[in-house]
């Protein structure tokens, strides 16, 4: 774990969540159409044909929907022509009859006469008023519908109020007749004015035709009706005056224009119907008396009475009358028909666009519907294979320690035969061809992995034998210079031991070194200090009273190691490393601080992420083991490894959980077993002990017990897993517990004197056991369901054997240089506190 301080290169192969934003490489844009997502390109091709079709369609329906309120007010403007022609025959009839009336009222001298002379009168304006009325009635609700027809309406109303206003001063005013007569000609001239307002537009002439025939009429019928009134009036003054030929004349002039454009503009069976008129023996006899009256003006004779001739032109003008109320009829279901037509036209129109439309919108919506669903579909099995099935499968690959197991390739979820379904076969297709690969990528891997485990078993092997032999070598040696060469060598060779389990580690094999039973917190504490070189500048300030399972021992004393010795490496040779274990929640914090060159905030984020997540085996692996190997010990028993900055070090806390506590075992027998810190307190005592220093191999010391060795973490385990009084062996080795394995001098299983061999194979020859000869090689003790009391090992065999060794150390220095070194007051040696 040397390089944990340098900054490290997160690995690309770790395992992302899954998440169904896709983050794009570059900044979309709203305004670039292939940036733009399928649904909005789907409905901008939805909607832009759709939005040109409403556009032509609402134009098309505007000029329809125009012609239809047009030629509905025409049907409305025409059909209140019957209203209008209705008041300009009774304003007539008041009229002509006021026409022959006005003589007499000249003529009579009393009050009397004139009254019953206007009492005569009364009954036609009474018909007038009615007509008017009815004619508001009707004309208002089509005046707010036409500016123009409104104000032509305003006129005409205006003139007949005008004629309300001539009869109330026509007894009390002196007014000649042709004021009183030219008011009435006013309005009959503003009535026939309204009524030939209507205009059907340019594109219906048939329409305007109607209009013009019963508009020509009515002027017929009106230039008819002034000359009866000029006839009458000459009758009733017993003479004619003297330009009443002439107006006689202009009058049948207009009467003769009018008929000649109607009967020009009229169909055939109207001019036929009128010729039908013209020979009623009635219509016949009034115009040929008009005839004779009028051919008598000139020699000035009068051959008619006033009420000869009333009686005999009323009639004649309720028959014109008739027919112009027939002719009127006729264009008003004309104009109503056309109006009809038009406004059916118009909705099977509006009707036939809108469901052109919704089929077009329904056709758009189904195919785009089936579209988005196909590359919704495609989305979201790409984001779920990209995400979830290829990590997942990698990560399967990458876990695996034995065969590699089956990886099904989900089929495609789309099943069209268009392009959408082939990219989605292609997609398939890839995605099985990354699984074929990562699939060989995992055979290769697992080959290296076998690699590296039979070379780290090959050198287990090797380095236990070469332990063995340095144990002989220093229990025979008695040069301290060849002794110091000794324990160098015993120490690298530890060193070397811890590296093979380190590649075991990364190959993903479990630890050979367990014990069955819970061994003290502060003997794995110390255990982990003797496996790196600088062990003496360990400073156990504080451990609590706690013990740790059997199974988990070994590889936690192989985590703290690697901490331990990262701390040492990048401090200066002059500062200690302090260790403090306390007792948190439900499990324990272990605290390992040093006063090195520390990490930056970028490197020391990026370690904690790799601790926090172990990465696969790969180069980087290989250039900081350590770091690598700390994440994958962390990561099997659940604890938590986290750095952090401190002042002017770095501090590695290690959050232990409360699966890996266990209860204290019952205390050992032999009281010398247990492992003594130099001083007189075990590693196993309460309270706060004094800064641990184990024996230091490297020094020239000149007179050396024969049976002293250099402290390893098996030496210090193992009086600590001492069994006690009737219990069962500490180790767990490949051939059972190690109550039935000789052991050497040292406390360790000894090798079996005779190879153990796996029977023959087909040429007769045996078949070695792959790490039979290994004696620290111990399976796998798992705690029993019930399990039986447990005995704490004796602290003072540890701590008595630590103690010879440091003491036959410093007494061999102590005869080189002759000199005795004395400790300065308060501080622990062999003898207790001075």
């Amino acid at each position: 774990m040397g390089a944990a301080h340098q900054t490290p290169e997160v690995s690309a192969h770790r395992r992302r969540r899954f998440d169904v934003r896709v983050v794009p490489h570059r900044r979309r844009s709203a305004f670039r159409l292939r940036d733009w997502r399928m649904r909005t390109k789907l409905a901008a091709v939805l909607i832009i044909p759709s939005v040109a079709f409403l556009v032509m369609a609402g134009v098309q329906a505007q000029s329809l929907v125009g012609r239809a309120s047009t030629l509905g007010d025409f049907a409305a403007q025409v059909t209140v022509g019957e209203e209008i022609t209705y008041l300009v025959h009774m304003l007539q009839q008041e009229r002509d009859r006021t026409a022959g009336e006005l003589p007499v009222l000249r003529a009579s001298a009393d009050e009397a006469g004139r009254a019953a002379m206007l009492g005569s009168l009364q009954q036609y304006r009474d018909a007038t008023d009615d007509a008017m009325r009815a004619l508001r009635e009707v004309a208002e609700p089509v005046a707010e519908a036409d500016p123009a027809w409104r104000d032509t309406y305003s006129v005409a109303s205006q003139a007949v109020q005008q004629v309300e206003y001539i009869r109330g001063v026509m007894a009390t005013v002196v007014l000649s007749d042709d004021t009183i007569l030219g008011n009435y000609h006013r309005a009959i001239e503003g009535l026939l004015a309204l009524l030939a307002q209507p205009t059907p537009g340019n594109d219906r002439p048939e329409l305007a035709d109607a209009v013009l025939r019963y508009v020509q009429f009515a002027r017929a019928k009106d230039s008819s009706a002034r000359v009866r009134a000029e006839v009458y009036a000459a009758a009733r003054d017993s003479g004619y005056s003297a330009d009443g030929g002439a107006r006689l004349a202009e009058l049948r002039a207009r009467q003769l224009t009018a008929l000649g454009v109607f009967r020009i503009t009229a169909t055939n069976g109207q001019v036929a119907r009128y010729d039908e008129m013209t020979v009623n023996p009635v219509f016949a006899a009034t115009a040929e008396l008009e005839d004779r009256a009028i051919a008598q003006i000139a020699a000035g004779r009068l051959v008619l009475t006033g009420g000869q001739w009333w009686e005999a032109s009323d009639n004649r003008h309720e028959l014109l009358r008739q027919y112009e109320a027939e002719v009127l009829a006729e264009a008003v279901q004309q104009a109503q028909a056309a109006s009809t037509t038009q406004l059916r036209q118009t909705l099977l129109l509006i009707g036939a666009i809108i469901t052109v439309l919704l089929v077009a919108v329904l056709i758009s919506v189904l195919v785009g519907r089936s579209l988005a669903r196909s590359i919704r579909l495609l989305r979201s099995q790409a984001l779920r294979i990209a995400q979830v099935e290829l990590p997942e499968a990698l990560a399967r690959l990458r876990s695996v320690s034995g065969g590699v197991p089956p990886i099904e390739v989900s089929p495609a979820v789309v099943r069209s035969l268009d392009e959408i379904g082939e990219l989605a076969e292609a997609f398939v297709a890839v995605h099985r061809s990354a699984v074929g690969v990562a699939v060989e990528q995992a055979n290769m891997r697992r080959n290296v992995n076998a690699m590296f485990v039979n070379l780290a078993r090959r050198s287990q092997v090797l380095v236990e034998r070469q332990l063995e032999l340095l144990d002989d070598l220093e229990r025979e040696e008695g040069d301290p210079d060849q002794l110091e060469n000794l324990f160098k060598l015993d120490h690298l060779a530890a060193r070397m031991r811890r590296n093979d389990e380190s590649l075991l580690v990364l190959a993903g094999t479990e630890s050979t070194r367990r014990w069955n039973r819970p061994i003290g917190l502060g003997a794995v504490l110390l255990a982990a200090s003797a496996e790196i070189e600088q062990y003496q500048r360990v400073r156990h300030e504080a451990v609590a009273d706690l013990h740790v399972v059997g199974h988990a021992v070994g590889e936690l004393v192989h985590l703290l190691a690697e901490l331990l010795e990262n701390a040492t490496a990048f401090s200066r040779p002059d500062t200690v490393v302090q260790v403090m274990a306390r007792f948190e929640g439900h499990g324990a914090v272990i605290e390992i601080a040093d006063q090195g060159i520390g990490m930056t905030e970028t490197a020391l984020a990026e370690a904690n992420a790799v601790l926090a997540s172990p990465p696969a085996a790969d180069v980087a692996a290989v250039e900081r083991m350590g770091l690598f190997v700390v994440s994958h010990l962390a990561a099997r028993h659940g604890i938590e490894v986290r750095l952090h900055g401190g002042v002017g070090g770095l501090v590695a806390r290690i959050r232990l959980p409360g699966a890996l506590l266990a209860a204290a075992p019952a205390p050992s027998v032999d009281p010398v077993s247990a492992p003594r810190i130099p001083g007189g307190m075990t590693a196993h005592q309460g309270g706060r002990p004094g800064p641990v220093e184990l024996p230091v191999a490297g020094r020239r010391p000149t007179t050396v017990p024969r049976q002293t060795h250099p402290v390893r973490a098996e030496t210090v385990l193992a009086p600590a897993a001492a069994v006690p009084a009737g219990g069962g062996g500490g180790w767990w080795s490949r051939e059972g517990p190690s109550g039935a394995v000789p052991t050497t001098g040292v406390g360790q299983p000894a090798p079996p004197t005779v190879p153990v061999t796996a029977g023959t194979n087909a040429r007769g020859l045996p078949m070695r056991v792959p790490m039979a000869q290994l004696s620290s090689v111990s399976q796998p003790a798992r705690p029993e369901q019930q399990r039986p009391v447990r005995h704490d090992p004796d602290p003072d065999a540890v701590g008595g054997m630590l103690s010879k060794l440091y003491s036959g150390v410093r007494r061999a220095e102590a005869e080189e240089t002759m000199q005795i070194p004395v400790q300065p007051s308060g501080v622990w040696n062999e003898g207790g506190p001075r």
